[in-house]
C-alpha cells in the first residue's frame, strides 16, 4: 500500500504561483512513477503531469505546458507541481497519484490516489 498527501493547495490571483507537495510512504519511494491530475466542478478528471521512477523524463497536458513543471525529491519520497502563470481556468481540486507503470496519462493505470488539494484562481 501507498499513502499519499497532498499539499499547499490555496487562493491565488490569475498570474500567481503555487507549488504543490505530495508525500508519499508505504513503498520504496523511488520505484514510484507519479502523476498529477485535478478535478474542477461538473467536469472530469483530467491528467496534467507525470514523472518517472528516475525523475529523467516528464509529460505534461497540453493545456500546462510551458506553465507547471512536475519534479521530484527521491530523498524526501515527495513530488511537487510547480504552478505558473495560474489561470482560472487552473481552478480545479488536484490529485496526487502513484504507480503507473512507467508513468502515464491515463487515471485508470494508478493503483494509489491522494485526498487531494483545493486551488482556486480568482480572476
Amino acid at each position: 500500500q501507498v499513502q499519499l498527501v497532498e499539499s499547499g493547495g490555496g487562493l491565488v490571483q490569475a498570474g500567481g504561483s503555487l507549488r504543490l507537495s505530495c508525500a508519499a510512504s508505504g513503498r520504496t519511494f523511488s520505484s514510484l512513477g507519479m502523476g498529477w491530475f485535478r478535478q474542477a466542478p461538473g467536469k472530469e478528471r483530467e491528467f496534467v503531469a507525470a514523472i518517472r521512477r528516475s525523475g529523467g523524463s516528464t509529460l505534461y497536458a497540453d493545456s500546462v505546458k510551458g506553465r507547471f513543471t512536475i519534479s521530484r525529491d527521491n530523498a524526501k519520497n515527495t513530488v511537487y507541481l510547480q504552478m505558473n502563470s495560474l489561470k482560472p481556468e487552473d481552478t480545479a481540486v488536484y490529485y496526487c497519484a502513484a504507480d503507473p507503470p512507467p508513468y502515464s496519462d491515463s487515471d485508470y493505470r494508478y493503483n494509489y490516489w491522494g485526498q487531494g488539494t483545493q486551488v482556486t484562481v480568482s480572476s
